[in-house]
This record gives structure tokens, sequence and C-alpha cells, in this order.
């Protein structure tokens, strides 16, 4: 189930909000570790850390990191203050925060009773990595815009793992992150997606939700069994509330799986098949018979939904200039180039709607 280790912290190689990544000695040699000094506090050079080894053994692409459980020798502080909100309940790091929902919060009474989104925006994507891409397409039709990136529960549970996530903060590509479910460390928590979206637009002043799992989306090769499947839920509760649902399409030329090819099986199963609102498609007019293929497939989406076809001129510069590097399941910009103008296509037909 989990692999531990007890190791020696011998470096520290960076650190962004929430979360340093060390160089640590164990018996095999030396590994690269990742602490999140919120839950564990901040390990210095000397001290002896438990390491949960899970996801290094396992060679995982997004999470290949030794995770900081403890440091034994200098524990961090109670914390104080308030919140009741208990996210990765009934696990070993289960965390108190303070939830903008809950009565304790300067924010209860704004979200009380908020139902409505006010029409805003909410694009829905099944991937993190498309998180940066779409945002190209939003400033480079709409600059100066307020967007919050709501997070899901489907990959990495602390937001503190997303590099991108601090850039597209530090560069103010983000007014904020809202963590929702059992996902945590965001500027804002929440309890729900619903109350996340509500948050995004009701405390943090969005003009444009973007709606992703966390990094590390997982997948069986199933038509069901995939993380992103929740996609189709985001669309669901964005209608609900009065949002206006853009579906981002997970679309690939460079992916050799076969059911991701052109419009992956997971944008059609999420908004074919569960979501149940209707949502404007972005489906981006892509060059050649690569192109003619994604738009006859996204077409399958039509009796539920609005197929809108976007242009991608000036999106593949806009994707140049992203203030943080582009990869999906390490893939990077011009290796899978398909998939960020498909992302940043959504992105420009959400800014189409702020007019």
């Amino acid at each position: 189930m989990i692999r531990w280790r007890k190791g020696e912290v011998v470096r520290v190689r960076r650190e962004w909000p929430g979360a340093v990544e060390l160089d640590v000695a164990v018996a095999e040699g030396e590994c690269r570790a990742l602490a999140y000094p919120p839950l564990v506090g901040r390990p210095e050079v000397g001290d002896t850390v438990l390491l949960n080894t899970t996801a290094l053994a396992m060679g995982l692409g997004t999470g290949g990191y030794a995770m900081v459980v403890a440091v034994p020798d200098r524990l961090p502080q109670d914390p104080s203050g308030p919140g009741h909100l208990v996210k990765a309940r009934y696990t070993p790091l289960q965390a108190t925060v303070l939830g903008a929902d809950e009565q304790g919060s300067p924010h209860h009474e704004a979200l009380r009773e908020a139902d409505s989104l006010d029409g805003m925006p909410v694009v829905v994507a099944d991937l993190h990595s498309a998180l940066p891409a779409i945002l190209c397409g939003l400033y480079a039709d709409s600059p100066g815009i307020r967007v919050a990136y709501v997070m899901q529960d489907g990959g990495a549970l602390p937001a503190w793992f997303s590099m991108s996530c601090a850039k597209l903060r530090e560069v103010e590509w983000l007014c904020g992150v809202v963590t929702t479910g059992q996902s945590f460390g965001g500027d804002v928590e929440a309890v729900t997606l619903h109350t996340g979206l509500l948050a995004a637009r009701h405390v943090l002043g969005a003009d444009v939700a973007v709606v992703a799992q966390g990094p590390g989306n997982l997948g069986t090769g199933t038509r069901w069994g995939f993380s992103g499947v929740a996609a189709g839920e985001a669309v669901n509760a964005a209608a609900v509330l009065s949002g206006r649902p853009v579906a981002a399409l997970r679309v690939s030329e460079g992916d050799l799986r076969e059911r991701h090819v052109g419009v992956s099986h997971h944008s059609l199963t999420a908004y074919g098949r569960v979501a149940l609102a209707p949502a404007r498609v972005a489906v981006p007019v892509l060059p050649g018979p690569f192109g003619a293929t994604v738009s006859e497939q996204a077409a399958a989406l039509a009796g539920r939904h609005e197929i809108v076809t976007v242009p991608v001129d000036g999106l593949h510069e806009a994707l140049k200039a992203s203030p943080v590097r582009l990869s999906t399941m390490g893939r990077g910009l011009e290796e899978d180039l398909a998939y960020f103008l498909t992302s940043a296509a959504a992105g420009r037909d959400a800014a189409s709607l702020l007019s």
C-alpha cells in the first residue's frame, strides 16, 4: 500500500508558496522529495524526515516525488484561528481550514443565500495542464479581466503542488485559487464545487472561472474509470448556478494512445454522458485532415450542447508567450500543439461572452 523511508535532508532545491523541494539521503541513495510546510513544517538541511515514497517507486510522471510526512524532531506549531472544515478527511494528514462558506468565515453572509453566478463564463477542462493554455486564449482577447481557478479534487489534493498556479498568481493571471471538495491550500476554501464557483464570483470578484482537477489525473483505460469524468459534473454545477459553461475539449495529435487521439474519449464521455445541462463546446479550426476529424468527432456532442467553431489565429503566438511552461503528459507546446490550441480556443470563446 504505502512505501515508507526515513531520510536526512541534504539540500533545499527550491521553494514556492506552500511547497519546498528537497534532496533527501535514504538507504538507497538520494531522492527528490516535496514537503508542504503548512502541514509538516519547513524541513531544514540535516533534519530527519519521514517519507512516503509510493509515487516515487511507481515512477509517476506528475507525482514522482517522495512526500515528507513528518519532521519528527521538529514538529510545526499547532494551528490557531478559526476554521472547522477538515479536508483530506480521516487520512494521517487531514487538515483543518477556514471555509469561505462556513459560519465563522467573513464571507459567510455573502455566500449564505448566494445562488447565482450572474452569467459568469465557466470554462471546464479535463486536465490541469489546460489551465495556462485557457488563460492564454482568454487574455489574448480580453486583457485585464479577473480569472479564478476552481480546483476539483480528482488529482492532487494540495493546490500547493501546482507550480503553475503559484506562478500564475504571481503574475496576476489568476485573481485566486479556490479549492473544493477534499482539495485544499487555495486562497479560498470551499466545501463543494458549487460554493467554490459562488466564491470565485462573490468573494474573489472573478469575471471568468476555470474549473479543472489538480495535477495528476487518474485513468484506467475504461469508459468510466477516469477522474476527468468530473468535468461533466462541473458543467452541471455551472449551469444550475446560472453560469455559462464552456467545455474545453481534450484533443491530441501527439498522444500515442488511440482513445486520446483527436477528441479524447474522456471529453466525449464527460460532456456527452455526464453533463446533463447544455454547454458551449469550443471546437478549434485546426488545419488539414486532423482538423476535419476533430470537427467530426465533436459533432457527436451536438445533440445536447452548442457547438461553437473557434478560429485559432494568433493563439499559437499567445501560447508561446505563456508565463508558465506548457506541458501535458510530458509533451510540450510544439509536441502536441493541437492540445494547447484547443484549450486556448475555449478561453477565446469564454472571452467572447464578456463583450
